[in-house]
């Protein structure tokens, strides 16, 4: 495909990204989006308190991809209610985003037409994401957190896309400390991995300048 097919494939998938991620805020209650918030730092008695819109995704990550043991997710509620015709493009990027992966990611290069090559560096596998905003901003070698999703050959981000520094992995590794995971990609599997490195982007302010696409 050339790069302007590969760009509109992009962005009709993305748009349909952009309306699951709208659709499912139906099935988010108040409460449970509140809780994922305070969990970061985010609550100041009943009100939301944020530095800056992405800092608040980061609470709507959660509160959407995840859920709190024995609870199901907004995502999967939102699925079974939504009766997308199998096969459709909406269809496959809803699957897409319930099995989204998170992880921390390191761009290796630009990929040969459009989009990058990324390493997924809790798995230790490489993928070909396309990002029009890091395509564009981003240098080889820098790291970022990021759920991402493949609804087709290449992979999309999920929300919020979090830099990632030394800093922020030690917060991580000190938060998690006695969660006892066995491997790297059992933590990256485990949401309060995603958790823990959310509330040490908020702690260390990287989120102010706003990263999402």
């Amino acid at each position: 495909m050339t790069r302007e097919a590969i760009q509109s494939r992009y962005r009709a998938l993305r748009a349909i990204n952009i309306a699951h991620h709208s659709a499912v805020l139906r099935h988010l209650s108040r409460a449970a989006l509140m809780k994922e918030a305070r969990s970061l730092g985010l609550v100041r008695g009943q009100t939301l308190v944020a530095d800056s819109e992405d800092e608040l995704t980061l609470a709507f990550d959660l509160a959407i991809y995840t859920a709190r043991p024995g609870r199901s997710r907004a995502l999967d509620r939102y699925a079974r209610a939504a009766r997308l015709t199998a096969g459709s493009d909406e269809a496959r990027v809803l699957d897409a985003m319930r099995a989204a992966r998170f992880s921390i990611w390191r761009i290796e290069r630009k990929h040969e037409t459009a989009g990058l090559i990324v390493s997924d560096l809790l798995r230790e596998t490489e993928g070909w994401l396309m990002d029009e905003g890091l395509e564009a901003n981003a240098e080889a070698g820098w790291a970022f957190a990021m759920r991402l999703c493949q609804p087709d050959a290449f992979l999309m981000t999920s929300g919020v896309v979090v830099p990632v520094d030394r800093e922020i992995l030690e917060e991580v590794a000190d938060q998690t400390t006695g969660y006892g995971f066995a491997t790297v990609a059992e933590a990256a599997d485990d949401p309060r991995f995603a958790a823990a490195l959310y509330r040490a982007a908020v702690t260390s302010g990287v989120m102010e300048a706003g990263t999402s696409e």
